[in-house]
């Protein structure tokens, strides 16, 4: 047993024997290779050019060069023992204007990466949007314009039918919150907006496209099992004062609700709706889209929230407060496992989800590479550790729990903050690009093959005769 297992038991008993043990990565973030074999700028491309925008004016042209390094981290991959792998396919790379002429070659780079996945025994689950809208749609108005979500639904098309054959597990987007609030709303993120206006009818198209593309996929490829993935945190008022109450009811809106309600076939919230005061574009039909069913959902957790009221700040007039004695990530997030069993509870509970994947997870910390050039990181070890145990006591409530994919495979370009915030189970030197196992890579490792053991003795004793 290594150093970093010694002071934590998992209850691996919990986790079914069928468990996807995964990693999670996203193109923009890794691949590099922007201008290459026909790919065109995506929002991204845009934003990280645009001084000031990103910490060290940080850009993913190179990132981690996985699209030329793509089978060395298939190769570490099978070191950590996984068998899934959450990776997102650039529209710019397949539909450089958005829409219109096919760019093959970009297609061919994911046709090799999916054969190179499942020759190596790992199941690939793939993200149709992950952020990199193509900018020739934003100089159209981007999520603003309804057509921008007939446009995904068509790109979705596209890569099914390339993709369809051997890929079954599809998510339509990943974290439309922070497509929709943060990229429009708060103007940390691509396209960087501030208007409210914007922001609300982003957030109805980007749902009216997971919509969409879950029939387009389900059309192309009749074997996929489609789902969203959205990004949530459990959310307490940080005192007994009904303001504060009234804050968390809101910020929960504005973080779970708004996102989930419609997907589940309850529309979008009424309070939401009456707090943001701006008209929906809806259509007759669109809510029953957005409620396409779907195969499972992707949980993305990081952090709680606990809120005061903030009469005086930005929507949704809550403002998140520190915690004494919660420690905080390098991100400077609250950690607290317990945030994850909730919110798994509450996918389960309270909007009848029968299969949930827990897409991302995972904490950024200051990495140092060591004399002899390894990397012990203790604290992500120790986050990694108590996730997986809150996953084991959600599997126990009763929550259909069938995978967990770690953020992130690699150290990468990590959007607004560029490169100094490192979420990775393998350390990245950008300026070599060489690949080093942390700790808590090895120890992610130590915990597959753990559970692997277990299922195979369990298999054994059930043998007649054994």
């Amino acid at each position: 047993m290594s150093e970093s297992a010694a002071p934590h038991a998992l209850d691996l008993a919990a986790f079914p024997a069928d468990f996807t043990w995964g990693t999670a990565t996203s193109a923009y973030q890794i691949e590099g290779a922007v201008a290459e074999d026909g790919r065109a700028p995506s929002i991204w491309d845009t934003f990280s050019h645009t001084p000031g925008r990103v910490d060290n004016d940080d850009h993913g042209d190179v990132a981690c060069d996985h699209y030329h390094r793509w089978p060395e981290d298939i190769v570490l991959m099978k070191e950590l023992g996984t068998d899934g792998y959450r990776m997102s396919v650039a529209w710019p790379r397949v539909l450089p204007g958005g829409d219109g002429p096919v760019n093959p070659a970009g297609l061919d780079f994911y046709d090799r990466l999916v054969d190179g996945l499942l020759a190596a025994g790992i199941t690939p689950s793939v993200t149709l949007y992950h952020w990199d809208l193509p900018q020739a749609l934003q100089d159209r108005g981007g999520w603003t314009r309804r057509d921008t979500a007939e446009h995904l639904a068509a790109y979705a098309s596209v890569v099914a039918e390339r993709l369809g054959d051997r890929v079954t597990r599809w998510a339509t987007l990943n974290e439309p919150l922070c497509s929709g609030w943060i990229g429009h709303l708060e103007g940390r993120m691509a396209p960087g907006l501030t208007d409210l206006t914007a922001a609300v009818r982003a957030s109805y198209h980007l749902l009216l496209a997971h919509g969409l593309a879950v029939q387009a996929v389900r059309a192309a490829a009749p074997g996929a099992r489609i789902g969203l993935v959205t990004n949530h945190s459990t959310v307490e008022p940080a005192t007994a004062r009904p303001e504060d109450a009234a804050a968390a009811v809101r910020l929960d809106g504005h973080t779970n609700r708004w996102w989930l309600d419609p997907v589940y076939g309850r529309g979008f919230p009424a309070d939401m709706r009456e707090l943001y005061g701006v008209e929906l574009p809806e259509r007759p039909g669109d809510l029953e889209v957005m409620a396409s069913p779907t195969d499972w959902h992707g949980l993305n957790y990081y952090f709680p929230s606990v809120v005061v009221d903030d009469p005086d700040g930005p929507v949704p007039y809550a403002r998140e407060v520190k915690v004494p004695g919660v420690p905080r990530s390098g991100m400077d997030w609250p950690v607290d496992a317990a945030g994850l069993e909730g919110m798994l509870m509450r996918l389960t509970d309270d909007y009848g989800v029968r299969r949930i994947y827990v897409t991302e997870n995972g904490s950024a910390y200051p990495d140092t590479v060591a004399p002899d050039g390894s990397v012990h990181d203790p604290e992500r070890t120790r986050y990694l550790e108590d996730h997986l145990a809150a996953c084991a006591r959600a599997l126990r409530k009763g929550a259909p729990l069938a995978g967990y994919y770690a953020w992130s495979l690699l150290d990468n370009f990590e959007w607004a903050y560029g490169y100094d915030k490192r979420f990775g189970l393998v350390h990245v030197d950008y300026a070599t690009q060489k690949r080093t196992m942390k700790s808590s890579g090895r120890r992610y490792a130590e915990i597959i093959r753990a559970h692997r053991n277990a299922v195979s003795a369990a298999v054994g004793a059930a043998r007649p005769g054994a």
